[in-house]
């Protein structure tokens, strides 16, 4: 089984959705697994996170990060 030193949340509510929360997703994904990344992190799917007008939005280390997209999820690893 891995062990993960951290996991990153990402909203799937539907205004997050509408946000390209499921491109996000891949494009963290991608990103993980470059050797800097590779092993050390998980992402997961949550429901709503109620920041809906702050779409879309990602949990990394308990921060709360709106308005996500790659540059700002790449600023937190």
């Amino acid at each position: 089984m891995a062990t993960y030193r951290r996991f990153i949340f990402v909203c799937t509510g539907s205004d997050c959705k509408k946000s390209g929360c499921k491109v996000l997703q891949r494009e963290i994904k991608e990103l993980i697994q470059s050797e800097d990344h590779k092993g050390k992190f998980k992402v997961i799917k949550t429901k709503c996170m109620d920041f809906c007008k702050s779409a879309p939005t990602v949990v990394i280390n308990n921060e709360v990060i709106k308005k996500a997209d790659i540059s700002s999820i790449r600023k937190k690893l």
